[in-house]
This record gives C-alpha cells, sequence and structure tokens, in this order.
C-alpha cells in the first residue's frame, strides 16, 4: 500500500505567506519608526555639548563666563585617574569589555519591568547613558530604551573607549547646574579637578544617579553613605588599596556650598550681554561657547569700584552724622531706592534697609583716541541694584556742560583772553522766546526791573546767579571756565545762541534732547555719562570725535572670528579750536574749580559740574591718552543743599584718588600743540598784551593772527 504524502493547501499556503508579509511590513515599519528618531552618524561625529561662553579683558585675563549649564571641557588625559576608575567601577564594570550594551543588564531590566509593570532606567552602559543624555529624552519607555541600545552600538563603532569616557566625564549632570567633572569640582569642593582627592572622586561619582539625593550640603549623613559605598567598590575591584580606602573614607565632606566670588565687572558684563545677545541669540551667547574679548581692564576696574564705594561710605557717614544719625560704618550693603532700567523691566527692588541716604556713583574711564572703555563702574553693589548709572541714567550735567558753551564762542571768534560779561542778567519769556533784558547801562537795578514782569501771568523770569553769588564784571574767557562762572555762560550762549551750542553738543557726540534755552548753557538738559565722557573727549582728541566701544572681537569655539571692532573717526571741530578748548580746562585744574586734581602733577584738562540743589556732582577729566568721569548722587534725586553740600569739586576728590592708580604708569604728555597755534604773554585781567612790568602776566594759546595787537 502506497505511503500517503502530505501536503499545503492552497489556503494554508496563502494564509502562512500573508501572515508573512504582514510581518515584514510591521516589522520594516516598526524599525523605520525606531531608527527615525536616532539622529545620524554625522551628528554623533560632530556632536559637540553645551560650552561656556568665556570674556576676557583687554590683557586676555578670563574675567567671566556666560553659561546656563556650567560646564568645561576637559581632555581625559587631564581627568584624575581615581575619577576615571571610580566610573567605571560604579557604573558600568565591563565598559572595557562590551560592545555598548550589557545583555544581562537588559535581561535584568526586562524582567523587573514585567513584574513590576512599570519601566525601569536602570541597568544602562556608560555607553547608553552617554546616549541617552546627549541625544535622547529621559522618559522611561521601551521605545527609548531600544533606541539607547542602537544609539550605543553606533557610538561604540564610531568612538573609542577613551573618547566615550571623556565625553562621558563631561556630559554627565552632577547637580547644582554643574555639567561635567571639572564644574563639579569647582562647585563642590572649589578646587580644580587635578587637585581633588579620591575621597572627593568617589563623592562626585556617587551623585551621579540622584545629584539633589546625594548632595553633600543638603543631606551629608547620605552623601557619606553613598561616597563610602563607591570606595568600597573601588577597593573590591582593586582600584584602591587598604590604607587608600581608609585615608578616603576619613575624609570630611564640604560642609559649605563655595560662596560665589565678589567679581568686579559686573556691571560692564551686563553691558556686554545687551550688545550681544539680541546680536547672536540668547542660545548662542550662553551655550556656544564663544570668546569674547573686551577693552576692559580687570585690575583698574576693581581698583575704581574699591575706591569710589570707600568714598561714598565716607560721604554717607557725613550725612548721617550731620542728621544725627549714628550708623555702622560696615553697613555698606544698605539699599537706597533705585530706578528700573528703561530698556527692560526688572523685579521691585528690597524696600531700604537703611535710615540714612546712600549716596549712589558711576565712574568711567575711555581712551581718547580710539574709544575703547577701560572701566565701567555702574553703582554701588551689583546685586542690589543692577541698573547701570552710567549708561542708562539720564542726569543733568550741571557746569560740565560749559565747555560745549565755550566751544560755540571759540567758533564765532572768540578768543581766551576775550573780555566776557561777568554780570547779572534777567532773562523773560515772552510766550514765544526767551530774550534779554536790556537794563541800560545799569541804569536800573535787577530786581527792580523784574517786578512788571513777575505780576504777568503772560511772562516769565529767570535771573541766573554765580556760584557764591559774587560777579566781578568782566573777565576773561579763560577766567570764566576755569572759575565755572554762571553769569559768564549764560551771557556767552546769550551772545552766540542756544541753537549753536546745541549744533556744538550734536557734534561732539551727544544726543541728548537739548532744550533751546539759554538755561542750557548751565547744564539744565540731561545726559548720560557715557555719551558726556565720548563728546567731551572729542576736544582732548585734537577735535576727532570716537564712539565708545567695549569689544575689541567675538570668536566661536573654533576660532574663526564673528565680529571685530573696527575703528571710525569722525572730524568734529578743527584742530586748533580743540587746542585752545582744551587749553582753557588745563586751567580748570590748575587754578580753577578741579583745582584739587592738580596735586596728581600731571597735565589733565577737567571741568567740575554741580546742579541746582546740588543734586548731581560731576568731574569729568582728560590727559592726552586717558579720559574718565565721576558722578554721584541720590537715585531719588534727593538735594544736598541742607546736607553736607556736596559739589563737582567733591567728587573731583575721588577722581583724583581713582586716577592716581590708572595713570601711574602713563607718562605725563601734554596735548600736542596744532599748526596755526601762536603764544603771546597776556594781562590776565585786561586780556591785552601784557606790559613788560606787568607781574602776573600769563602766556595764553591764540590761533594765528587773533593775538590781541595792544597793550
Amino acid at each position: 500500500m502506497a505511503k500517503k504524502r502530505f501536503s499545503f493547501s492552497k489556503p494554508f499556503l496563502f494564509t502562512a505567506l500573508a501572515g508573512l508579509f504582514v510581518f515584514i511590513i510591521v516589522s520594516a515599519v516598526f524599525m523605520r519608526y525606531i531608527f527615525s528618531g536616532l539622529p545620524p552618524v554625522y551628528e554623533m561625529e560632530e556632536y559637540t555639548p553645551s560650552l561656556t561662553t568665556k570674556v576676557y579683558d583687554r590683557n586676555n585675563k578670563l574675567i567671566h563666563e556666560f553659561s546656563i549649564e556650567k560646564r568645561s571641557m576637559v581632555p581625559l588625559e587631564d581627568i584624575p585617574v581615581d575619577l576615571q576608575n571610580a566610573v567605571v567601577a560604579m557604573e558600568d564594570r565591563d565598559f572595557f569589555k562590551h560592545a555598548g550594551f550589557s545583555i544581562r543588564g537588559i535581561f535584568r531590566a526586562l524582567l523587573h519591568d514585567l513584574v513590576t509593570g512599570r519601566a525601569k532606567q536602570g541597568a544602562s552602559t556608560l555607553t547608553q547613558q552617554l546616549s541617552r543624555g546627549v541625544f535622547l529624552t529621559q522618559e522611561k519607555k521601551l521605545i527609548r530604551k531600544i533606541r539607547e541600545i542602537i544609539l550605543a552600538i553606533q557610538i561604540e563603532h564610531q568612538f573609542s573607549k577613551r573618547e566615550i569616557l571623556q565625553l562621558y566625564l563631561n556630559e554627565i549632570y552632577l547637580g547644582s547646574g554643574a555639567y561635567g567633572v571639572k564644574a563639579a569640582a569647582k562647585k563642590y569642593f572649589d578646587k580644580e579637578l587635578s587637585e581633588i582627592t579620591t575621597g572627593e572622586a568617589a563623592l562626585l561619582v556617587g551623585l551621579i544617579p540622584a545629584p539633589g539625593r546625594y548632595n553633600p550640603f543638603a543631606n551629608p549623613a547620605v552623601a557619606r553613605q553613598r561616597r563610602n559605598l563607591v570606595l568600597d567598590v573601588m577597593h573590591e575591584q582593586n582600584y584602591i588599596n587598604d590604607e587608600e580606602l581608609a585615608a578616603a573614607k576619613a575624609e570630611e565632606l564640604p560642609t559649605k556650598q563655595p560662596a560665589p566670588e565678589k567679581k568686579p565687572g559686573l556691571y560692564f558684563i551686563e553691558y556686554i550681554r545687551r550688545i550681544l545677545e539680541p546680536k547672536y541669540g540668547m542660545d548662542v551667547l550662553w551655550k556656544a561657547g564663544l570668546n569674547i574679548y573686551t577693552t576692559i581692564d580687570i585690575e583698574q576696574q576693581a581698583l575704581a569700584e574699591e575706591i569710589m564705594d570707600k568714598k561714598l561710605q565716607e560721604y554717607d557717614e557725613q550725612v548721617a552724622k550731620g542728621l544725627g544719625i549714628e550708623i555702622d560704618p560696615n553697613d555698606s550693603e544698605a539699599d537706597a531706592p533705585t530706578p528700573t532700567s528703561e530698556e527692560e523691566p526688572t523685579e521691585a527692588e528690597p524696600e531700604t534697609k537703611a535710615d540714612y541716604p546712600r549716596l549712589q556713583g558711576a565712574f568711567m574711564v575711555r581712551d581718547v583716541k580710539t574709544g575703547a572703555v577701560r572701566v565701567l563702574v555702574g553703582g554701588r553693589g551689583f546685586s542690589e541694584s543692577k541698573f547701570n548709572r552710567a549708561t542708562q541714567a539720564k542726569r543733568q550735567p550741571g557746569s560740565s556742560f560749559k565747555p560745549y558753551v565755550w566751544m560755540a564762542a571759540l567758533q564765532k571768534g572768540y578768543t581766551p583772553a576775550t573780555l566776557v560779561k561777568d554780570l547779572p542778567t534777567m532773562f523773560y519769556y515772552d510766550g514765544r522766546n526767551w530774550r534779554t533784558f536790556d537794563e541800560n547801562a545799569d541804569l536800573y537795578s535787577l530786581d527792580l526791573a523784574k517786578q512788571p514782569f513777575i505780576a504777568s501771568k503772560d511772562f516769565n523770569v529767570w535771573v541766573p546767579q554765580n556760584y557764591g553769588g559774587r560777579a566781578e564784571g568782566w573777565v576773561t574767557l579763560r577766567k570764566g571756565l576755569e572759575k565755572s562762572k554762571n553769569l559768564v555762560a549764560v551771557n556767552l550762549i546769550d551772545a552766540v545762541s542756544p541753537r549753536a551750542v546745541i549744533q556744538v553738543a550734536r557734534k561732539a557726540g551727544l544726543t541728548a534732547n537739548l532744550p533751546n534755552v539759554p538755561a542750557l548753557a548751565l547744564g539744565v538738559s540731561v545726559v548720560q555719562m557715557d555719551e558726556h565722557l565720548a563728546a567731551l573727549t572729542t576736544f582732548a582728541n585734537g577735535g576727532i570725535h570716537t564712539d565708545n566701544y567695549y569689544i575689541e572681537r567675538v570668536e566661536d569655539a573654533n576660532g574663526r572670528i564673528l565680529e571685530q571692532h573696527i575703528p571710525l573717526e569722525t572730524a568734529a571741530f578743527s584742530p586748533q579750536h580743540a587746542y585752545l578748548l582744551i587749553n582753557m580746562m588745563k586751567g580748570v585744574t590748575q587754578r580753577g574749580s578741579g583745582a584739587y586734581v592738580g596735586r596728581l602733577g600731571r597735565n589733565i584738562a577737567g571741568k567740575t559740574g554741580t546742579t541746582q540743589s546740588h543734586r548731581d556732582m560731576w568731574f569729568v577729566g582728560m590727559t592726552p591718552s586717558t579720559a574718565a568721569a565721576a558722578w554721584m548722587g541720590y537715585d531719588d534725586d534727593t538735594s544736598h543743599e541742607n546736607g553736607a553740600r556736596f559739589t563737582g569739586s567733591t567728587t573731583a576728590r575721588w577722581w583724583t584718588e581713582i586716577m592716581e592708580q590708572i595713570l601711574k604708569d602713563e607718562p605725563n604728555d601734554d596735548f600736542a600743540v596744532p599748526e596755526g597755534i601762536s603764544f603771546s604773554y597776556i594781562n590776565p585781567i585786561t586780556g591785552k598784551l601784557a606790559m613788560p612790568t606787568d607781574r602776573n602776566k600769563f602766556l595764553e594759546a591764540f590761533i594765528t593772527g587773533t593775538e590781541p595787537q595792544s597793550f
């Protein structure tokens, strides 16, 4: 009897083939889905973690770092061997043997998932942890786990074990905003990575699974237990011997997080952040590892901050004493009311902690010729108020505005020896313009003459006075500036017109709103320190204007230059007029209101400024190479009139103390005399040529051809 052969029926074959086809399609779709969530290999090869942007001063000294993640990349050879061994021992003892994943670990994790019904994050190799930390999310799903393993295999294929370990140690998050072992060493121990001990290395590795839980500052007992566990595992795997184990366990844990270093230049740093963040975006500035080379001299910055704060604290104590208030000399952290930035809103400032007024100040230094800003002090205490009084505050310049008036007079044909009126003058407003009252050669006293105007609602009357109330009649243009005579200033602006003064200020570099009124001569408009300093520096630079600048160049992480400062000069005034003005401003520091500066024994041109009721006190001074401006006052515009009566001469005192240090290595050069300038001895009272017998004759500068011709 013949055997019956087994055969498949057609329906069965069709069903099997269809099932196989569906399986292949489903598998293909699933694998496509899996691989679609993985980065391409070239991205892994080019991967660069979020880096720290570094800021350098003019001498290439690192002064600040911008980073959302506190991270620094360190080559493996610079990472202590104990730290490398601790990571391998604790996190992946088979690291140098596997191909990116552990079969035993995967089965253990899968079994746990099946039993508990929830995903388990453990059982990952260093390579898997790296793939998850760099490229994948932290969600605990099976799909992510599969992608993690595939990516780990690719990483093992593309990188050596040493490269993987190096990347892992620089990438791992260790709590408190610290990414990578170098940042963590600084954060927890205030040490360089090369200085950490075996016990400290074990503590850092112990943080990896749960930085918050094992934080030594928050949970010292748990942190110690975890550190000792890491040390025990290292000992079991023969990375350390018995003596090293005992010594490491005996080490004390850090008990207090290192206090942030009080760094100088924070107002400057904030200013360049405002410049660069809108230009490059937050991600690039904070994460791309830029190198920013700035103009600041951090040593000069530090001493300027220290001296200004010390002097203003002394003045605070004088004011408090005058008010009958006893204060602690060390109470320099008290807050005064502070304004908010006009550029962006800030959080409400803390309530005033002191029961006495607290002065604020600003100080700025720049290079006369280039405009490079060397020092920028925006106030006392960046932590108290980020409002930058050098670049954001708008204050009245007072008499420090007068050089613009004097320049307008020079351009109208005045000379330093020209006699100008130092007599009371009454200005009245007729509803359209300010006009000068002609007292008809003093036939009427101004007090009598102004009475009809006072009674009329259609007229406003203004009668300016010199500081101290004394008028000399007629003085030379030079003496009017040296003694900062208000009556000379208002009579000058009346003669040359406020519009001419505004044109001078605009050419010098001021962009502030300047009213077309006689009071402009006394600095009633508001200006920013940075603009005011740059504008006045134009006169010291032979009439050439250069804008302030703060950044020399910006490079990307690979050293490619993204931007570089390009000098831009504008010829604003003739070198002859600029020299005449700056030569008169030298007299301010030799015989005038800024004479305190003369103790430096240098050729310094300057101008003091004190506003009405002593609300703002200025001094701006310049050598041929360096210019600096100082301001002090109260943020809430409190008057000093009834207190210590500080003036611009007061500000000149601490300006001098700071600049004595800043200028100590600068040659004592004088301002260069341009062609077309001649010198003649004059009588400083008459403004005419000096007689041979004159005892107080003065050597004055003139544009050639404008010298006095008579005695």
